[in-house]
């Protein structure tokens, strides 16, 4: 089975050296190119090809607008991007824009072609930088901090325990009654997996809740 393929790049002589690869292997079929996103679009979307290459730097619509326009129109589509882009302003939009793989320009011909075959069955193929930063990235959303669940009162208390005040101190200043105070920073020091209020007011200068 022929793999049919969409190659976007405003670069004709990267499109030519690509192309010439691709449509040298058995198993692959550059069916059309474009040197636009809002061509590739119009292309995508007219010839439903197995693989889109995207570029992303492109002057009428750039490759992550086109592949969040495809996308958004053919959920179905599979989106290869081939760029000389590793920053995060490029990176992140454009895999959250949809695109399956994530591919170098300075990779080789052959590199880009088993990618191709791999995102057609199935496979996201990163470049290992990007796939370093995606975790990252992962890691970071799925943080958790034990101060989160805190409520708004018992925030209020901690930052008043920072201060050196007693029990007493706080619910004076607080209106509320010793014992309500008492529960609360029971409930601090249960949330915050610490053992005393010492440790509670270290855990608070450690995660710069206090200005």
């Amino acid at each position: 089975m022929m793999i049919k393929v969409l190659f976007v790049d405003d670069h004709e002589m990267v499109r030519i050296g690509v192309t010439a690869y691709l449509s040298a292997q058995p198993d692959i079929e550059v069916i059309a190119e474009a040197d636009d996103g809002k061509i590739a679009v119009d292309l995508a979307l007219e010839h439903r090809p197995d693989i889109i290459l995207m570029d992303l730097v492109m002057k009428e619509m750039d490759g992550i607008e086109a592949t969040r326009r495809i996308i958004e129109q053919w959920p179905d589509a599979k989106i290869i991007i081939v760029t000389s882009f590793l920053d995060d302003e490029k990176v992140y939009p454009a895999l959250e824009a949809g695109a399956t793989s994530y591919m170098l320009k300075t990779s080789k011909a052959s590199d880009i072609a088993n990618a191709v075959r791999s995102t057609f069955k199935g496979q996201s193929i990163l470049e290992p930088e990007v796939a370093g930063k995606m975790m990252k990235k992962m890691r970071q959303k799925n943080e958790h901090f034990l101060h989160e669940e805190l409520t708004n009162r018992e925030m209020e208390i901690l930052l008043l325990m920072t201060q050196g005040k007693a029990n007493q101190e706080i619910a004076d200043e607080l209106f509320i009654a010793l014992k309500t105070v008492k529960v609360h920073v029971s409930n601090i020091l249960a949330k915050l997996q610490v053992q005393d209020r010492t440790q509670a007011v270290i855990y608070a200068f450690k995660h710069s809740l206090v200005e």
